[in-house]
């Protein structure tokens, strides 16, 4: 299909990985922040392709992954009351809170559905003024501009039973986190593409000239995440450090202005958890006063409820580039898609539903033990 097939020629990518082999004089560690590139890297087994001496690792790119333990349990606690529509992406569904998840609340009759924007939710709280509709606005940079517009319509409309529980994240202080981290082994950054399309590059060249490394936003498509790599040793190899734009048919330097009016009309920073990493500073959204009436988390008395985490899942090492899903003891049969520990299981972004669903956790023929 044109468009597409051109990103995932064969003979493009085995020339982009003879360049990378060719620039090699040492070992790199590249990591990508985005689901969506952890996905292709791992169905299109570029990990394994790469030349020895560069490994990609799989940072904190997935949104639903980062959500805190602690607003999954406030979503839920939510949830269960009686007059209350709780509305939720699909992603979201079966993210494993302390004791239960939102398709369980869904199952034992509470009033929780799936929607595919913040606008759906808008509908359900004009069409049931007795309700309580709460959206749970969840995400990076890239769904913040229409979360924060249905704030602003409910605003205008003087809706008083329109409510979200915000919990939304900021790419580049995550990069600061993990840039700083003692046991930090990440010498440059695949960027996301999607995240910059909406906020542009400026922010990042900070960051590249502060811990002096290289930062290249990327596509989602084979050759787009290849030829990243290559941007980023090259880099490397030459001892330079600064953005360098891969997804130039998308991403501009200054993104999209209008939507980040919007963004920050509604919304202003804050620190923010991660789950599995702790708190970063300056790293989320949450709603400014004005928006107090709408704030989900102010309406609703849910601040005293203790979150519990599996003992058992790895999933902050993971989203931290330490280890892999496969460094897992439970990764592929305590912990599964049908019975996940952790969030990077269940999200459709998740690096151990990426490993899982393209059957990293399957032995090879030659491992299988033969009949008779």
């Amino acid at each position: 299909m044109k468009y597409i097939d051109e990103y995932r020629d064969e003979k493009i990518a085995r020339t982009l990985l003879q360049q990378i082999a060719g620039r090699l004089t040492r070992e790199w560690v590249v990591m990508e922040v985005c689901g969506g590139q952890t996905h292709t890297i791992v169905k299109y087994g570029i990990d394994r392709m790469l030349p020895e001496g560069v490994r990609v690792v799989h940072g904190p790119g997935c949104p639903v992954c980062v959500t805190p333990l602690e607003k999954i349990d406030q979503a839920i606690a939510i949830a269960q009351l009686r007059d209350v529509i709780f509305c939720s992406f699909g992603d979201m569904m079966r993210v494993p809170g302390s004791e239960t998840d939102l398709h369980r609340v869904k199952a034992g009759g509470g009033d929780v559905r799936v929607v595919y924007s913040p606008l759906d939710a808008l509908t359900l709280a004009r069409e049931n003024p007795a309700k309580r509709v709460v959206f749970f606005a969840v995400g990076f940079e890239t769904t913040a501009p229409a979360n924060a517009f249905a704030a602003w319509q409910a605003r205008q409309e003087g809706m008083q039973n329109f409510f979200m529980l915000v919990s939304h994240v900021r790419v580049p202080p995550a990069l600061s986190a993990v840039l700083t981290a003692p046991d930090n082994r990440v010498q440059g950054f695949l960027a996301a593409g999607h995240v910059c399309a909406v906020m542009g590059t400026r922010e990042y060249e900070p960051l590249a000239e502060q811990y002096h490394v290289p930062i290249v936003p990327t596509g989602f498509e084979p050759l787009d995440l290849l030829e990243g790599i290559d941007r980023v040793v090259r880099q490397l190899e030459a001892g330079e450090a600064r953005v360098e734009n891969q997804y130039t048919r998308v991403v501009t330097p200054d993104g999209n202005r209008a939507a980040q009016e919007r963004i920050f009309s509604v919304f202003e920073i804050c620190d923010q958890t991660w789950r599995g990493i702790g708190e970063i500073p300056a790293s989320g959204f949450r709603l400014k006063n004005d928006f107090a009436a709408h704030d989900a988390a102010a309406a609703f008395d849910i601040a005293a409820i203790a979150p519990s985490e599996s003992s058992r899942c790895m999933s902050g090492d993971i989203l931290q580039g330490r280890k892999t899903p496969a460094d897992c003891p439970a990764f592929g049969n305590e912990c599964t898609p049908g019975n996940p520990l952790g969030a990077t299981m269940v999200s459709s972004e998740g690096a151990c539903a990426a490993f899982y669903h393209f059957g990293r956790h399957e032995k090879p023929a030659s491992e299988t033990p033969r009949e008779g």
